[in-house]
């Protein structure tokens, strides 16, 4: 992922969290994490977090352009719910069932080549990234995501589709 995301040329900040141990209380040691020099390399135009960072309020920011997810529902939906268009490495359980769905249903999303294996190589971290953030494709798929999250947004308004459909719902249960 480093050597993709510097590779990119582009922008970036990035959540890095310690390998799974059983010692919770630790940071992860970026020195021993990431590759000699990144940090240096990408001082500037890239930012480093440890273990944890405000993911909604990051996603909402007006400079994110993209977002390298796993596909969780929640980061999905948060995603969405900004209109920010998001780079696919789905691991486990209903993730990659998400992945089919954002794209190759709704067109939000691009998937990473190579996902399914340990490692997706940084040339394929690096042609994602830029694609999403300087090709026509990617504009086009920014420009989708936020036509959807104009039509999420306007459902969950009062008068909207998901208050009805809920509503609904609710009279069905009552009424049975």
């Amino acid at each position: 992922m480093a050597t993709g995301l510097e590779a990119s040329g582009q922008r970036f900040l990035w959540v890095v969290r310690s390998p799974p141990s059983d010692d919770t209380t630790t940071e992860p040691d970026l020195d021993v994490l990431l590759p000699k020099g990144f940090l240096e390399r990408t001082n500037g135009k890239g930012l480093v977090v440890k273990s944890w960072a405000p993911q909604g309020d990051v996603l909402a920011h007006q400079a994110v352009g993209c977002f390298v997810t796993h596909y969780g529902w929640n980061s999905v939906l948060e995603s969405i719910m900004v209109g920010v268009p998001m780079v696919a490495w789905p691991l486990y359980a209903e993730q990659r069932m998400n992945a089919v769905f954002l794209e190759e249903e709704m067109e939000l999303a691009v998937p990473m080549k190579g996902y399914d294996k340990e490692v997706v190589e940084a040339k394929e971290v690096a042609k994602k990234v830029k694609w999403m953030m300087d090709s026509k494709g990617g504009k086009v798929l920014r420009d989708r995501t936020l036509a959807v999250m104009r039509q999420a947004k306007e459902a969950l308004l009062e008068d909207g589709e998901s208050v009805a459909t809920l509503t609904g719902l609710v009279d069905a249960w009552i009424h049975a």
